[in-house]
C-alpha cells in the first residue's frame, strides 16, 4: 500500500494506507463535471418555468366552476361569493357527466347558492305567479342575474335564454346541480316521478335526464363509497397510526435482532410466512366449501358488477376461490425455491449476518431514510404545484353554440363584447356565445403540453437523483467498513454524513449522469402508457401489439438500467470515478462473478422481501382481529366500520412501506458488500503482500484461502 491524502474516498480526508489499486488520478477531483453543471442550470430553469406557471395560472380555475360568463362560483370578494354551485339551464342538451365536469355542455351555465329541490316550468310558474309571487320568486333565482320579467313570453325567453325552460330536482356533486336520481323497486326516478313535462308542455321521461347525464348513477354509488370510505378514516384514524406505529417498532427490533441471531431469525421468517401462507389456505379453502353449498353463493363476480357494498363480495365462493388459487401459487412457489436453493440460502443468510454487523457500528444509516423521504417530499409538492399552475394557465376561450345542427359558425371562437353585434345572430339563431375553456394563442399557451412534459422529465430526474444520491451515501458509509484494516478502529468518524457530503461535492454530476438517463426511460414509457390508454377503444391490432411490445422492452431496459445505476453509485462511492468507468467495471466484475451475484445478491433481496411480508403480514393480522372487533379487551373501544378492509388495506401496506425504508438500507448494506467482496477477491491473493481486506466472516462464507495466490490485474 501506499500513503497517501484525499477527500474522495471511502475513508475520508486525511493520509490512510490505500491498497496499491486505488489510482491517485480517482481521487484528484469531481467527477462528470458537465453533467454536473447542466444539472444546475436545469435546476434554476426549473425553479423559472414554476415561477412562470405561478405568474399565468390560477388554480381558481381548477377548484372554482366557472359560469357562462367566465366567472367563479363560490370566489370570495365577486358576486358569486355565496354562489358556489353550477347550474345548467337544459341538461338534456348534456351528452354525458364528462361534457359536464369540462364545462363544454351547450347551454347556459350560470351559478347559484343552491340546487332546484321541485319540478316546475316557466309556463306553470307564469300561470301561478298571478295567485302567489313566491313562485316567481323562488324560479327567478335559476334566471340570469337582473331578469324580472315573468311576462316575457316562453318563446323569447327560450330563445334569448333568459331562464331555463325547466327545473329538476337536483343535489350538488362535484360543486354542479345533477338531477336526484334515485331508485325505487328497481325503476330509476326523480323525487319519485318517473315523467316530466318542458316548457311547451311535451311529456318527457327521467331516462332522458339519465341519458344527458349518462353513468350519473355510477358516479353517485362511487361517491356514495367515497363518502364512506373518508368516514371510516375519519373514526379509525387514530388506530391506523397505532398500527403503523407498530410496524416501526417491529421492524426497529428486528433490524436490531439480526445482529445477535440473524440465522435464527431467517429461519424463523422463512417458516413463519410459510405458516400464514398455509393458514390463508386453510382459511380460504373453508370458506369456499361453505359458500359452495350455499345456493346463493353460487354466483359469478361478473355477474353482480360493481356493489358499493363491498362485504357483497365476500359472501361469494368464486371470491374465495381466488384467494385460495393465488394464495396457493405463492406458497409453492417459495417451497420450490427453498428446496432448490437450501444450500445458497445458507450463504446468504451468512452474508446477511456479515450485514447486521457493519450496521452495528454505523447505526445512523438506519435514520437515512427519512432526509431521502424529506426530499422526495418537497419534490413531489413542488412538481404537483407546478402541475396544476400549468394546467391553470391561460384566459377565458369563448365557443360559439347553436340549438341548430347546421350552424356554420359552432363551436367557432368569439368574443362575448361584440357578439351581438355580429350576424351570427341572424344566421343562426338563438346562437350564443359561451365559456367553453382556458387557453390562449400566446406562445406560451401553444407549448404549455411540452412544458408539462418538461415538468414530469426534470421530476422523475430528481427524484431518481435523490435515490441516487441515497444510495450513494449508503454505499459509501458501508463501503469504508469493508475497507477498514481494523474495525472498528479504522471506519471514520460520521461515516454517514461524510459520504453524504463526498456523494454532493465531488459526485452530483455523476449522479445527475445515472438519473437523467433513468428518467428518459420512464418518460418513455409514461408516453407510452399514454398512448396506450387513447389506443384501447381502437380496432388496430397492429398498432396495440407493436405498443405492447415497445411498452414490454422499455419496462425490461428501465429495470436492467435501475440494476446497472445501482451497482455504479457503489463503485463511485468506492473509488471516485465518473459514471461511465464505474458503471462499466460494476458491470464487467458483476459478470465476471455472475454465478455469486445469482446465489447471493438475488437470494437475499428474497430473504429481506420475505422479512418485509412478515412484518406487513404480522401486523395485518392485528389489525384484522381488531377492525373486526374479535379482540374481547378492547372490542368496545374499536369504532364501527362501513368497508373494515379500507383502514386495514391501508396499515398493511404502510407496514409494508416502514419495513421497506428499513430493509432498503439492509439491502443497499448486502449488495455493497458483495460488490467489494468481489472486488477484494480480484485485486488481492491472501498473501502477506496482498492481504484479503474481507472480515474472517466473509472468508468462512466462501472458503476462500488466505494462501491461494492469484494473478491480478495490472
Amino acid at each position: 500500500c501506499r500513503k497517501i491524502r484525499f477527500s474522495i474516498s471511502v475513508l475520508g480526508p486525511r493520509t490512510v494506507c490505500v491498497p496499491t489499486f486505488f489510482k491517485i488520478s480517482s481521487f484528484v477531483g469531481c467527477t462528470d463535471v458537465l453533467c454536473c453543471v447542466l444539472f444546475i442550470i436545469v435546476i434554476f430553469g426549473y425553479i423559472a418555468l414554476g415561477t412562470v406557471a405561478w405568474i399565468h395560472g390560477d388554480p381558481r380555475k381548477v377548484i372554482y366552476p366557472t359560469d357562462s360568463t367566465g366567472q367563479f362560483c363560490g370566489q370570495k370578494g365577486t358576486p358569486n361569493a355565496k354562489k358556489a354551485i353550477l347550474f345548467y339551464f337544459n341538461i338534456l342538451q348534456c351528452a354525458s357527466p364528462s361534457v359536464l365536469i369540462n364545462l363544454q355542455c351547450p347551454t347556459t351555465q350560470m351559478c347559484v347558492s343552491k340546487c332546484p329541490d321541485r319540478f316546475a316550468t316557466y309556463t306553470d310558474m307564469q300561470i301561478l305567479d298571478s295567485f302567489n309571487k313566491s313562485h316567481w320568486d323562488y324560479y327567478k333565482q335559476f334566471c340570469k342575474p337582473g331578469f324580472n320579467n315573468p311576462k316575457k313570453s316562453v318563446a323569447q325567453v327560450l330563445r334569448d335564454e333568459d331562464c331555463p325552460s325547466m327545473i329538476v330536482p337536483s343535489r350538488p356533486f362535484l360543486q354542479r346541480c345533477f338531477p336526484d336520481f334515485m331508485t325505487r323497486n328497481g325503476t330509476l326516478t326523480v323525487a319519485n316521478k318517473t315523467a316530466f313535462k318542458d316548457a311547451l308542455d311535451t311529456a318527457r321521461s327521467v331516462t332522458e335526464l339519465k341519458d344527458a347525464a349518462n353513468g350519473i348513477t355510477g358516479i353517485l354509488e362511487a361517491k356514495e363509497v367515497g363518502m364512506k370510505i373518508v368516514e371510516d378514516y375519519a373514526s379509525s384514524w387514530y388506530w391506523i397510526v397505532i398500527g403503523l406505529f407498530l410496524a416501526l417498532v417491529i421492524s426497529l427490533i428486528f433490524i436490531l435482532m439480526l445482529r445477535f441471531t440473524a440465522g435464527f431469525l431467517l429461519w424463523f421468517i422463512i417458516i413463519a410466512v410459510i405458516l400464514l401462507l398455509a393458514y390463508g389456505i386453510w382459511h380460504c379453502y373453508w370458506e369456499f366449501t361453505y359458500l359452495r353449498e350455499t345456493p346463493e353463493a353460487d354466483v359469478t363476480i361478473s355477474d353482480i358488477g360493481f356493489q358499493t357494498d363491498l362485504h357483497v363480495y365476500l359472501q361469494l365462493s368464486q371470491t374465495w376461490l381466488i384467494f385460495l388459487v393465488t394464495l396457493g401459487l405463492t406458497e409453492v412457489s417459495i417451497v420450490i425455491m427453498l428446496i432448490f436453493l437450501r444450500r445458497r440460502v445458507r450463504i446468504a443468510i451468512a452474508l446477511l449476518k456479515e450485514g447486521s454487523k457493519a450496521i452495528s457500528y454505523i447505526t445512523s444509516a438506519l435514520f437515512y431514510p427519512i432526509i431521502t423521504f424529506v426530499l422526495l417530499a418537497i419534490c413531489i409538492s413542488y412538481w404537483a404545484m407546478t402541475a396544476v399552475f400549468l394546467a391553470s394557465s391561460g384566459d377565458a376561450v369563448y365557443k360559439v353554440t347553436s340549438p341548430l345542427h347546421n350552424c356554420k359558425y359552432a363551436n367557432l371562437t368569439c368574443s362575448p363584447e361584440n357578439f351581438q353585434r355580429t350576424n351570427i345572430t341572424k344566421q343562426c339563431p338563438g346562437a350564443q356565445c359561451l365559456f367553453a375553456f382556458y387557453g390562449g394563442e400566446s406562445l406560451y399557451h401553444r407549448y404549455i403540453f411540452i412544458l408539462q412534459l418538461c415538468n414530469l422529465l426534470v421530476f422523475l430526474w430528481l427524484v431518481n437523483f435523490i435515490i441516487a444520491l441515497g444510495q450513494c451515501t449508503i454505499a459509501g458509509a458501508f463501503a469504508s467498513y469493508y475497507w477498514a484494516k481494523k474495525k472498528p478502529a479504522d471506519i471514520p468518524p460520521c461515516p454517514v454524513f461524510s459520504s453524504f457530503a463526498r456523494a454532493l461535492r465531488y459526485h452530483t454530476g455523476s449522479l445527475a449522469f445515472g438519473s437523467l438517463i433513468l428518467a428518459v426511460v420512464q418518460l418513455i414509457h409514461v408516453i407510452l402508457e399514454y398512448l396506450d390508454h387513447k389506443l384501447k377503444g381502437a380496432h388496430n391490432v397492429l398498432a396495440r401489439f407493436l405498443l405492447c411490445c415497445l411498452k414490454c422492452c422499455f419496462w425490461c431496459l428501465e429495470r436492467f438500467i435501475r440494476f446497472i445505476n445501482r451497482n455504479a453509485y457503489i463503485m463511485i462511492a468506492i473509488y471516485g470515478k465518473n459514471f461511465c468507468t464505474s458503471a462499466r467495471e460494476a458491470f464487467y466484475l458483476l459478470m465476471r462473478n455472475v454465478v455469486r451475484v445469482a446465489v447471493l445478491d438475488k437470494v437475499t433481496d428474497f430473504l429481506l422481501f420475505l422479512g418485509k411480508l412478515l412484518i406487513a403480514g404480522s401486523v395485518g393480522v392485528i389489525a384484522f382481529l381488531l377492525f373486526t372487533r374479535k379482540i374481547p379487551i378492547i372490542q368496545d373501544e374499536v369504532p364501527v366500520l362501513n368497508y373494515y378492509c379500507v383502514p386495514l388495506l391501508t396499515v398493511i401496506f404502510g407496514s409494508y412501506l416502514i419495513a421497506h425504508s428499513f430493509f432498503s438500507i439492509y439491502a443497499m448494506c448486502v449488495d455493497t458488500l458483495f460488490l467489494c467482496f468481489c472486488e477484494d477477491l480480484e485485486r488481492n491473493d491472501g498473501t502477506p503482500a496482498k492481504p484479503f481486506l474481507m472480515s474472517p466472516g466473509l472468508k468462512r462464507i466462501l472458503g476462500r484461502p488466505e494462501q491461494s495466490p492469484k494473478k491480478t490485474r495490472g
